[in-house]
């Protein structure tokens, strides 16, 4: 940092803020600290009484913060993102749809392991809507040296940091399973809070079938809701550890490929995933229809944007799994599956 004539600051960085009072009609920062002072700024610095100016001198080997932004706005990639313009050296992303937004986050902390740079985003693996803040990221210092810049962008490795998935499943196929159901002899309450659920993701469901209880009956009607070409398919019940309680088995004889059943969230401990010829079909245990929230809100946003889950990605909810069941819930702005 240097004091310098204003006439001889093109082309340095203003080190400070600096107030511009017009009676009756202004007073803020005219000049922030952060921009390259440019020609047509010196008659409005003069004008405002600065005849001299605390500056960075810029110098080779150095990058202006609102150039080293726009690399880190590379590093992260803007697919189905819209970006800011640079203010004050940061760059904000928003999602430009609605989606499943996705962190890499082993190479995002490498990024954030290096001196003087920061991305800073909204958790991974979570629903996000059109207009969303997604990220946001600048470098500490006005100048930061290039070599400090490439070190960031070597731990950032190849490809995006940041993805937003659009959803692409637009349709579902729910088989309620239980005979009691099917007789007619209880209402059937479980349905209806699945069809809400997906319908706030636009979600259409186009068959609804009952299969009552048996291996064999619930196996069927899966099979006839695979027919209706139906982009995911969900069994309501039969999901416990009791005897007459089948649905697991009976999807695996689908032939459909488990990828867990059981897992480390509360509510939703019995939850069951597989995908038959690529078509997921899940086991739905009873919390989902009465508890607020469950594993089933934190899975269905993955299973649109059909991103693949694999049985480490099960595993991994155990920590932010327990949701504490609120008086009033603040889902998604809260811990529960927020590892």
């Amino acid at each position: 940092m240097k004091l310098i004539r204003t006439e001889e600051a093109v082309g340095h960085v203003l080190c400070h803020d600096m107030t511009q009072i017009i009676k009756d009609q202004y007073k803020d920062a005219r000049f922030r600290k952060g921009p390259i002072v440019t020609e047509d700024d010196i008659p409005v610095l003069l004008s405002m009484g600065k005849e001299n100016l605390y500056v960075w001198e810029m110098t080779p080997g150095m990058v202006h913060e609102n150039d080293a932004a726009e690399r880190l706005l590379a590093l992260c990639g803007q697919e189905n993102m819209l970006r800011s313009e640079t203010k004050e050296g940061k760059i904000e992303l928003t999602a430009a749809c609605d989606g499943l937004f996705r962190v890499d986050s082993q190479r995002l902390i490498a990024v954030n392991s290096r001196e003087d740079v920061m991305i800073a985003t909204r958790k991974g693996n979570t629903a996000v809507r059109k207009g969303d803040k997604l990220a946001g990221m600048r470098v500490i210092p006005l100048i930061i040296k290039e070599e400090t810049l490439q070190a960031a962008e070597q731990a950032a490795g190849a490809g995006p940091l940041l993805e937003l998935l659009p959803y692409v499943k637009k349709t579902a196929a729910i088989v309620a399973t239980g005979s009691e159901v099917k007789k007619g002899l209880i209402q059937d309450t479980f349905t209806p809070v699945v069809k809400e659920k997906l319908a706030a993701y636009g979600i259409e469901t186009i068959s609804i079938a009952y299969s009552g209880d048996g291996v064999e009956n619930v196996a069927n009607a899966i099979g006839e809701a695979r027919k209706t070409g139906a982009d995911l398919i969900l069994c309501t019940g039969g999901m416990s550890v009791d005897p007459d309680d089948r649905t697991p088995l009976a999807i695996r004889n689908t032939g459909a490929d488990i990828v867990t059943y059981g897992a480390p969230v509360l509510p939703g401990a019995m939850f069951l995933v597989s995908y038959l010829d690529g078509v997921p079909v899940c086991g739905l245990p009873g919390c989902v229809m009465y508890a607020k929230r469950t594993i089933f809100d934190l899975l269905l946003p993955r299973l649109l944007a059909d991103d693949a889950i694999t049985a480490e990605d099960i595993a991994r909810l155990g920590e932010g799994g327990l949701c504490l069941g609120c008086a009033e819930c603040h889902w998604p702005n809260c811990g529960f599956g927020h590892c």
